[in-house]
């Protein structure tokens, strides 16, 4: 074959906008080899007759398909394969397609949670409904000194997930009714995992229903949480209140988000009942 019917590998990147360093890879991997490489200079030239699977290459790349399949494909192209090949890749796309609705989902409730946050109004106690509640929990009796306090038990609610199902602002920890009717806030009882709808979790799951609760948010984290609970319990006696169910204390902005402690977000709910 005479030289002018060849196109140096740099000419052929250009034409088919492709790099150079693609085209080399396809040919470690077998995709396309080049049809004459100079013995001397080791440069790669392609023939005319290669643009025709160059641009079916590209074409079933530009629908994300990977490599391999395309190799297969041009080892064995007739119209079934091709097909088949098709609706496999559109299958992959409309699954990718939910997970990325999915995700925006999750990203936009974490933006809506952030943005709640940073509104709060510091040291105030008010009642509130609250939506019901999907989580996961076990029971794991703690003291928080730090951050770290909490990994052990978030380890054991991730353990035996399929995906990874702990978000930041997510995981809480409460105090059981029999103990905040003693009074008793030195440390905690469990460890929960709020769950979004599209949340997939193995394991016990417990619903909640829709709630009064009474609640306050702080400037802090867990470790400044006992002052809270003592002001949560003297709002409920001076209303004439009392507590219907474990509390749920949950850190909306801290470690996992910033450094800065001083813009460290806490709130704590408990479910309530009219004496």
């Amino acid at each position: 074959m005479e030289k002018r019917e060849l196109f140096h590998i740099g000419e052929v990147a250009r034409m088919f906008h492709l790099s150079v360093s693609s085209l080399r890879h396809y040919e470690r991997i077998g995709l396309l080899q080049p049809e004459y490489i100079e013995p001397r200079s080791g440069y790669r030239y392609y023939s005319i007759r290669q643009f025709e699977c160059l641009n079916t290459i590209r074409y079933l790349r530009m629908l994300d398909m990977p490599l391999m399949q395309i190799s297969d494909f041009l080892k064995n192209r007739d119209i079934a394969t091709i097909q088949e090949l098709l609706q496999q890749q559109k299958e992959e796309v409309i699954r990718r397609q939910k997970e990325l609705q999915m995700i925006e989902r999750k990203i936009s409730n974490r933006l809506r949670q952030l943005e709640n946050a940073l509104a709060s109004e510091f040291d105030r106690v008010q009642i509130e409904r609250t939506p019901p509640l999907r989580i996961a929990w076990i029971r794991n009796t703690l003291s928080i000194r730090s951050y770290l306090d909490l990994e052990t038990s978030i380890r054991q609610l991730e353990e035996g997930q399929k995906d990874t199902a702990v978000f930041l602002g997510k995981v809480g920890v409460g105090i059981a009714k029999e103990k905040l009717l003693k009074k008793q806030y030195d440390s905690y009882d469990m460890v929960f995992l709020l769950l979004e709808p599209e949340d997939r979790y193995e394991g016990k799951v417990e619903e909640l229903p829709e709630e009064t609760c009474v609640s306050v948010r702080f400037c802090g984290s867990h470790r400044e949480a006992t002052l809270y609970y003592q002001k949560l319990e003297r709002f409920l006696e001076e209303h004439r209140l009392m507590v219907n169910g474990f509390s749920r204390e949950i850190t909306m902005i801290d470690y996992g988000i910033t450094s800065d402690t001083s813009q460290f977000v806490t709130e704590i709910q408990i479910p309530i009942a009219t004496i």
